[in-house]
């Protein structure tokens, strides 16, 4: 599939895709956000691909929103497809993927942006970044996932704040509140990203797959996170590569997940 406004690129067994709207600040609208999925999807059903980098294209933001003027004029019909379809396609999507995606944020992260970097595994900040949900300035709420998301990652308190007064935190604040997890500056963020990424695609694809479901499990209603743990546990062990690893440590040698 040809792209307009995302960047793809594979290097080992890491795939880097980029947000490529730089004029609009990286802004995401409908086309973007079905070629992110398209690309997304893609990742994770290439058995070569073992973790996925997202960032937003220049030095300025990573994604800085939603593009407000697709759906200045929608009815309230059309308001909450949108916000529906967005969590199915990308937001939703990327928080079950089977391979972790890393958001490496450059910038701005604002409205849409920041949930697409929430609905990640980790993040990664620049200090110039800026961080924030100021949709209740435009009489509406987030509605990618940013109410839930935000209060999961940082408590109800902050959340509270951070979505009701419109305001940015820097990215060091954003650090001390859980927010992300690491701080560099601009010339080290994507080195950070891909020395965390060959970190992961040295371990079993299949148990974090695993870890992955377990942990998610931990925030879904009506679903016991320990009795996800125990089930996905116990599959491990029907694996070659629960074998694999096993075998590696008891000879003490590096276990090899992709042969």
């Amino acid at each position: 599939m040809t792209f307009k406004n995302i960047l793809t690129a594979q290097e080992g067994h890491v795939a880097t895709i980029t947000i490529n709207r730089p004029k609009q600040l990286n802004a995401l609208n409908k086309e973007t956000i079905e070629e992110l999925h398209h690309a997304l999807s893609a990742a994770n059903d290439d058995e070569n691909v073992g973790v996925v980098i997202l960032t937003g294209a220049g030095e300025k933001s990573f994604v800085a929103g939603a593009d407000i003027k697709e759906f200045a004029d929608f009815s309230v019909e059309k308001g909450q497809e949108l916000s529906a379809i967005g969590h199915e396609i990308l937001f939703d999507f990327i928080e079950f993927m089977n391979k972790p995606v890393i958001a490496a944020i450059n910038g701005f992260a604002l409205g849409g942006g920041l949930e697409l970097a929430m609905a990640s595994h980790i993040r990664v900040a620049s200090d110039n970044a800026k961080l924030g949900l100021p949709e209740v300035s435009l009489g509406v709420i987030p509605g990618y996932g940013g109410t839930q998301r935000l209060t999961q990652l940082v408590g109800s308190g902050k959340a509270f704040e951070m979505i009701t007064t419109a305001g940015m935190i820097g990215a060091e604040e954003a650090k001390s509140w859980g927010l992300v997890n690491h701080v560099v500056s601009q010339e080290e963020l994507m080195p950070l990203a891909e020395k965390i990424a060959h970190k992961i695609v040295q371990n079993s694809p299949n148990a974090i797959r695993a870890a992955i479901h377990a942990i998610n499990a931990n925030h879904i209603e009506g679903v016991d996170g320990f009795d996800v743990e125990i089930e996905e546990f116990g599959k491990c062990f029907g694996t070659p590569e629960f074998i694999e690893g096993t075998t590696a440590f008891i000879e003490k040698r590096k276990a090899n997940f992709r042969k």
